[in-house]
C-alpha cells in the first residue's frame, strides 16, 4: 500500500523565527501515521532538519540545479541539500516553470540530479486556466509526464504532484470529479510506463486547506497533498495532516 504524504512548500517565506512552527508541528504530530514533509527556503534547510532529526518528519528543498557543483551563482545542488539534511526536493513547480522558464527537459535533469544525491524528487505537473478551458488538460499533462519524469524514476525515488496552475494560491479548487479524472489518468500513464507505476504516490496541490482536505483525500489515487500557504503555520497545516491520517 502506498504511504500517504503531506508535503508543505513554504516558497519564499520564512526566517529563523518561523522555525517555531516546526516545533508546534512536532507537538501536534510527534508520530504521524503518514509521511510529513516541509520544504522551507534553502537558508533554513539545515536548521529545520536539525529540529526534525529525532522525529519521523522530513525536510526537503524547493529546487536544485542539474549539476553537482560549478559556476552557478545563487543556485543550490542536490548534494548540498542532502548534506544539509534534506531527503526530498521539489522539481518542476509551476512557479519555476513560469518564472524561470524551466522546460520538461531541465526538470528531468534536475530530478536525475536528485536521484544521484539519494533525494526523492517530487515532480510537479499542471495545466493553466487557458489549457483547462481549452480542453487540453490531459494532453498537457501527458507531455509533462513524458518529458519531466526520467526513465530512471521509480516509486521509491519519485512522487508526482498534480497542481493545476490556476488553483495555486487562488482559492479556486477543481471539482472532485476533475481531480479524480486527472489522478486516474496520471496513474494510468505511470502504470503503462513503469513496472512499479502503481506504487508511485500522486499528490494533489492547489488551495488545499483544512476545510476541503478530507473530501480531496477521499478521491481514489490521491495519495496526499502538496500544500503552499496553508503549510506556513502548524495551526493551518495540522488539520490537513489529520485529515490525511483519517483518509
Amino acid at each position: 500500500m502506498r504511504r500517504k504524504l503531506a508535503a508543505g512548500n513554504w516558497k519564499m517565506n520564512g526566517t529563523p523565527a518561523e522555525l517555531a512552527q516546526l516545533n508546534a508541528l512536532i507537538t501536534a504530530h510527534p508520530t504521524p501515521n503518514v509521511d510529513v514533509l516541509i520544504c522551507p527556503p534553502s537558508t533554513l534547510v539545515a536548521q529545520a532538519a536539525d529540529i526534525f532529526a529525532a522525529f519521523p518528519l522530513a525536510i526537503g528543498g524547493q529546487d536544485c540545479h542539474t549539476a553537482k557543483s560549478g559556476a552557478h551563482t545563487g543556485d543550490i545542488s542536490a548534494d548540498m541539500l542532502a548534506a544539509a539534511g534534506a531527503t526530498y526536493v521539489l522539481t518542476g513547480h509551476s512557479e519555476r516553470r513560469t518564472d524561470h522558464g524551466e522546460t520538461d527537459a531541465v526538470i528531468a535533469s534536475k530530478s536525475t540530479a536528485a536521484y544521484d544525491a539519494n533525494l526523492t524528487a517530487i515532480i510537479c505537473i499542471g495545466e493553466t486556466l487557458d489549457e483547462r478551458e481549452g480542453g487540453t488538460t490531459l494532453d498537457v499533462l501527458d507531455a509533462q509526464l513524458a518529458g519531466s519524469i526520467p526513465d530512471t524514476a521509480t516509486a521509491a525515488n519519485t512522487v508526482v504532484a498534480y497542481e493545476p496552475v490556476w488553483a495555486i494560491g487562488t482559492g479556486k479548487v477543481p471539482t472532485l470529479d476533475q481531480i479524480a479524472e486527472v489522478h486516474a489518468h496520471i496513474r494510468a500513464r505511470l502504470t503503462a510506463r513503469f513496472t512499479d507505476g502503481d506504487g508511485f504516490r500522486i499528490l494533489y496541490g492547489g488551495s488545499v486547506k483544512g476545510s476541503n482536505a478530507a473530501d480531496i483525500f477521499a478521491v481514489v489515487d490521491v495519495d496526499g497533498a502538496l500544500v503552499g500557504g496553508a503549510s506556513l503555520t502548524a495551526a493551518d497545516f495540522s488539520p490537513i495532516i489529520t485529515a490525511l491520517e483519517n483518509a
